[in-house]
């Protein structure tokens, strides 16, 4: 589908969007009972291609169902130890969560950070025993451009089989995604994606099939960055292909309030965490 206007007033605020949600890493309150149980962990030769791994510290709970969470930036900026607090948060919901970096635009463009995404997937669930988790129980989570990255790879069979693993993800969830962002009239959806020859590729919606994972997918509707359009889209096509598929829509928040209430500052703000946990428990057991 073909919608301009979509990211409103342009995509490259996901950046500046998202950039300040680092700053809770430094000031924010933290989440107890985790930890940091793997750091700089190579999934591939570049610098970027590396993941930190965080672990609930309870005894007693192992196999822990395990998450590879993607923090968003427009796909031209971030860094996984600036997201150390959301990882926090899911950890200390009962998960062992991964955080992978992945190649940025100018460096590289689509399809690249996808492949990172499912190459950084794969390794997860090579090690996860190591780190107390089951990968037979492993989902995928992001935020904004990470919530693409964790549609695409969920959605587009060819990146997981390229990864050499096909059936590993068993849920995914998305906060404020863009999944439906033809044509590219932006700079950074034009920079990440305006070389390749079929541009439908690039979209998320165009993968909704009904064997797909189960998906929940979550939006503000005072997002003008990303509108909660192209969550209730994804949703509606899933279902409309027979698969499954649950979208939240909160009232008044923004783009980056979805990842926001992560944190414990201002998680009473709206229930988000407690959503999206509660789905990914129920589908990975």
């Amino acid at each position: 589908m073909t919608r301009r206007g979509l990211f409103a007033p342009a995509l490259g605020l996901i950046a500046s969007a998202c950039s300040p949600l680092g700053m809770l890493n430094n000031l924010g309150p933290r989440d107890r009972g985790v930890r940091r149980v793997g750091r700089d962990i190579a999934y591939g030769d570049h610098p970027r291609q590396k993941m930190d791994v965080h672990a609930p510290t309870e005894a007693g709970e192992r196999p822990w169902p395990l998450l590879v969470f993607f923090y968003g930036g427009g796909w031209d900026s971030g860094e996984r130890q600036l997201y150390a607090w959301a990882a926090q948060a899911l950890a200390a919901r009962g998960f062992v969560v991964a955080t992978p970096d992945y190649r940025l635009v100018p460096q590289v463009h689509f399809p690249s950070f996808i492949e990172d995404a499912a190459a950084a997937t794969a390794m997860a669930g090579r090690i996860a025993a190591r780190y107390g988790a089951d990968p037979a129980r492993l989902g995928v989570i992001g935020h904004s451009a990470g919530a693409h990255l964790a549609m695409m790879i969920a959605l587009d069979r060819r990146y997981m089989l390229a990864a050499g693993a096909p059936d590993l993800i068993k849920a995914a969830a998305g906060l404020a995604g863009p999944y439906d962002f033809l044509p590219f009239d932006v700079p950074a959806s034009i920079n990440a994606f305006g070389r390749v020859p079929d541009p439908t590729l690039t979209q998320p919606v165009t993968f909704a099939r009904a064997d797909a994972p189960p998906l929940w997918l979550g939006h503000g509707t005072d997002d003008v960055v990303v509108h909660a359009e192209d969550t209730t889209i994804l949703c509606d096509r899933m279902k409309a292909v027979g698969g499954r598929c649950e979208a939240k829509l909160y009232p008044g928040l923004n783009h980056a309030d979805l990842i926001a209430t992560f944190s414990p500052l201002f998680r009473r703000k709206a229930p988000v965490l407690d959503d999206v946990t509660a789905f990914l428990h129920r589908e990975l057991g």
